[in-house]
């Protein structure tokens, strides 16, 4: 069976996201990835790159580091106009042009070069400026790639896309996307075979879900729902997946010993063994839901 499982696994990418931090994401994705080790080669990639954490659990030994930069604006004032075309074309509000002075924010640039493309005078060069790193690590059977996002840099985009510019379409990959529903959870959501949108069921859970929900429906991908802490709170979010025909795969109780494993840094179904089984058949039913809808 575990031959038959891991053909289908070639290639797969899921990624797993919330609407809201502190729902067990990152738990489910380390669990996934170390349940299915053994169906084929896992790469698990840790796209929170504000805060990256599955390294804590499986304590990767780092093979690889490469620096992560943006393309900014370098102006020769000594060409330079002052016409004020750059400034005008920026969306973003990074240059200005105030008398026989170019004034450059970096921390508002995205590095799309279009000041230097509409430059007259071709006064614009583009130098790099680092805003992160890309590590790549081995540990425990699997291939960790994680993302370190430079403090105080503004956008994560551009360190999500350099991580998922290493990967490759061999054997399975699982995404563990930042929380919340903007751009940096979207950019990791872009090309994954399979969403599991990881939630709780408290009013906030329930709540934040819904707009998960709603990126998922607006990029065309099919999701699946893991419920962590179940037995709290109430049935209303069973009431609302049930109506919206997205299915529930796997249901994590409230759980004393799970709380201690991930406090100590221990995966999961390394705390508590008799998951790894429950995470298994979790890749077995996203498959079984793709071939369905193919």
């Amino acid at each position: 069976m575990k031959g038959r499982v891991a053909d289908r696994l070639v290639p797969l990418r899921i990624a797993v996201a919330s609407g809201k931090g502190g729902t067990g994401k990152t738990t489910v994705a380390v669990s996934l990835a170390l349940a299915t080790r053994g169906l084929g080669p896992v790469t698990l990639v840790d796209c929170d790159v504000e805060e990256p954490n599955a390294h804590l659990f499986l304590a990767p030994k780092i093979v690889q580091k490469e620096e992560v930069a943006i393309p900014v604006p370098q102006v020769d004032e000594g060409t330079c106009a002052y016409c004020g075309a750059c400034a005008r074309a920026c969306r973003y509000g990074a240059l200005a042009v105030i008398g026989r002075k170019v004034l450059f924010h970096p921390e508002l640039c995205h590095g799309c070069g279009l000041c230097a493309r509409v430059c007259p005078a071709s006064a614009i060069a583009e130098v790099p400026r680092p805003i992160g790193r890309i590590e790549r690590g081995l540990a425990k059977g699997i291939c960790l790639w994680q993302g370190v996002l430079n403090p105080g840099e503004p956008m994560a985009t551009p360190v999500i896309r350099a991580l998922k510019r290493k990967l490759s379409d061999q054997g399975l990959t699982v995404l563990d996307a930042p929380p919340g529903t903007g751009c940096p959870m979207i950019e990791t959501l872009k090309g994954a075979s399979y969403v599991l949108l990881v939630t709780e069921p408290t009013p906030f859970g329930l709540h934040d879900l819904k707009l998960a929900l709603g990126v998922t429906r607006e990029l065309g991908l099919p999701t699946g729902v893991v419920i962590s802490k179940d037995g709290i709170g109430t049935d209303e979010l069973d009431h609302y997946l049930e109506g919206e025909g997205v299915p529930v795969l796997l249901r994590i109780p409230m759980d004393r010993r799970i709380a201690e494993g991930y406090a100590r840094g221990t995966p999961l179904v390394e705390a508590l063994p008799e998951w790894e089984a429950g995470f298994t058949q979790l890749a077995q039913a996203i498959l079984a839901q793709l071939k369905a809808g193919s």
